[in-house]
C-alpha cells in the first residue's frame, strides 16, 4: 500500500489523501500533448497516491497519451461525464481524494472531493467549476508541486 500525502490545515483539519484524479483534457493534456515536467511530476506523485486520469476519450488516443504515465487511464461515459466524474469520486471515497480539472464537465468532481483543484492552464478554465474548487492555480505542473509541498498548500488554504 502507498503511503499517502498527509496535510494538516489549520482551519480544515488533517487531511489523508489515496487518490488523485485528475481530467485529461485541458487540465494535464493540451493539444493533444501532456508536458514532459508534467509527466514527471505525475510519476513522482504516483509513489504516494494511486493517480486516475478520467476521460471519455473521444479521440481514442488516450491511452497512447499517458503510455508514459503511472496512472491508470479510465474512461467515463460520453454525455454523462460531469456525473461520471463525480460518482468516480465517490467510489474512490472523497474524503481521501484530491481532484483537478478545468471544464465544466469537472464541477461536480471538483466540489465532491475532499480538495479540488481548478487548473486556468492554456485553456482556461470553466466559471462553474473555477467557484466549486477549493483552490485555482495557473496551470497543472503548478498544483502538482503544490501537492508535494505541504506547507505551500497549508499555507494558501488555512483560514
Amino acid at each position: 500500500m502507498k503511503k499517502g500525502l498527509f496535510y494538516d490545515i489549520p482551519g480544515r483539519g488533517v487531511l489523508e489523501i489515496r487518490h488523485l484524479v485528475l481530467d485529461l483534457n485541458g487540465t494535464i493534456a493540451f493539444r493533444g500533448k501532456i508536458p514532459e515536467s508534467t509527466c514527471r511530476l505525475i510519476n513522482e506523485l504516483s509513489r504516494r497516491v494511486e493517480v486516475y486520469i478520467l476521460t471519455a476519450d473521444t479521440r481514442g488516443k488516450a491511452h497512447n497519451l499517458c503510455s508514459s504515465l503511472k496512472a491508470r487511464v479510465c474512461l467515463i461515459e460520453e454525455g454523462r461525464e460531469k456525473e461520471a466524474k463525480a460518482e468516480f469520486v465517490k467510489e474512490k471515497g472523497p474524503g481521501e481524494t484530491i481532484a483537478l480539472g478545468n471544464g465544466d464537465n469537472d464541477q461536480l468532481m471538483l466540489e465532491t472531493s475532499c480538495l479540488g483543484i481548478a487548473v486556468l492552464g492554456e485553456e482556461g478554465c470553466s466559471t462553474a467549476s473555477l467557484l466549486k474548487a477549493d483552490m485555482v492555480v495557473k496551470d497543472v505542473d503548478n498544483a502538482l508541486e503544490i501537492l508535494l509541498d505541504p506547507d505551500t498548500l497549508k499555507a494558501t488554504l488555512r483560514s
